[in-house]
């Protein structure tokens, strides 16, 4: 086992916009396989929030044996105070709470109106990126974000919008896991000492765990893991490992690329899980859905052309100087 994860530090995936574009398209089409996945094992478990948190839990023991093996001790050892309590803050905001928000909030609210809802994080992520980033959006990359709205909307179109608690929960998760893509790219960025990407994704689901189990304790829900069956641990095992497959590539991904691209890019997810879905039901997708999930595509490919070129104008060619000058911690 050692030696694999030596294997992994030698040959480490190298820093540059186009390796961030590349993982974050990886993170895109795990993203898409999960939630189609994740459709189906979460019906097989008694309750959400019990299954988000068993995922969530192998995800974090995968991720955690991942940090242990390929970070050297001085990288941990160089975090200072306010590392840790960023690294925490990212559990919080975005390994534990919004995932309780979410799965609450999706039993309440109408089906339609959740999956726009959760779908225009892009948007949030952009708009927190400009002011707290340094982030720029020029006019190529506002017109593919309006691509990118205008492909959303088609493929998941908020049909009889009624807003009320669920509603409202699922866009405090949204807004939450916005944040948290800004302080994971401030981390990710840090001048003096950057934090690796595989411990930012540790921190989020291991923080999270610990979160997730106390939430489990207080509300009389442990009881319910020690009663699971085989195939319902075999789900949580399979979605637990998309999920780490998912955080670790994301990070990797932020780390290299400019956090509203990496969020733009991700949108390429949904186009993803409609064609399993279609392919699952023996239908075909319908002409404004197929036309949405073009927009999609389209949209993401300009928002990476653009960044290329941005990043080609400026001259840049470092990780951290993925835009304007980035604040650091």
């Amino acid at each position: 086992m050692t030696a694999i994860f030596a294997a992994v530090r030698r040959r480490a995936v190298p820093d540059g916009l186009r390796w961030g574009i590349g993982l974050a398209v990886v993170t895109a089409s795990i993203s898409g396989v999960s939630i189609f996945v994740n459709a189906s094992a979460v019906k097989l478990l008694p309750d959400a929030a019990v299954f988000t948190t068993l995922k969530n839990g192998v995800a974090a023991v995968v991720l955690l044996a991942l940090a242990l093996g390929t970070v050297r001790p001085a990288e941990i050892r160089a975090l200072d105070r306010r590392a840790w309590g960023m690294l925490m803050l990212i559990g919080l905001i975005g390994g534990s709470v919004p995932f309780l928000l979410f799965f609450t909030g999706l039993a309440q609210a109408s089906a339609p109106t959740a999956a726009f809802i959760h779908k225009t994080l892009f948007v949030w992520v952009a708009l927190l990126a400009v002011p707290f980033l340094g982030e720029r959006l020029g006019l190529a990359q506002l017109a593919a974000l309006a691509v990118l709205f205008a492909g959303q909307f088609l493929v998941a179109p908020p049909k009889g919008v009624v807003w009320g608690t669920g509603e409202s929960m699922i866009a405090a998760a949204t807004m939450l896991w916005a944040v948290e893509s800004v302080v994971a790219k401030r981390l990710l960025s840090r001048a003096a000492t950057p934090v690796p990407s595989t411990v930012v994704g540790a921190a989020r689901l291991g923080f999270g765990l610990i979160v997730l189990v106390g939430f489990l304790a207080v509300s009389g829900r442990l009881g319910i893991v020690a009663g699971l069956s085989g195939a319902q641990w075999g789900a949580a095992l399979g979605t637990g490992l998309l999920l780490s497959g998912y955080v670790a590539t994301w990070f990797a991904a932020l780390r290299r690329a400019p956090a509203s691209l990496v969020a733009a890019i991700l949108v390429i997810g949904a186009p993803i899980t409609a064609g399993l879905q279609a392919l699952a039901n023996g239908v075909r997708l319908a002409p404004p859905v197929a036309g949405g999930e073009l927009l999609i595509l389209a949209g993401a490919v300009a928002m990476a052309i653009a960044a290329l070129r941005s990043r080609t104008a400026a001259g840049l060619s470092t990780p951290t100087q993925t835009t304007s000058a980035a604040p650091t911690s």
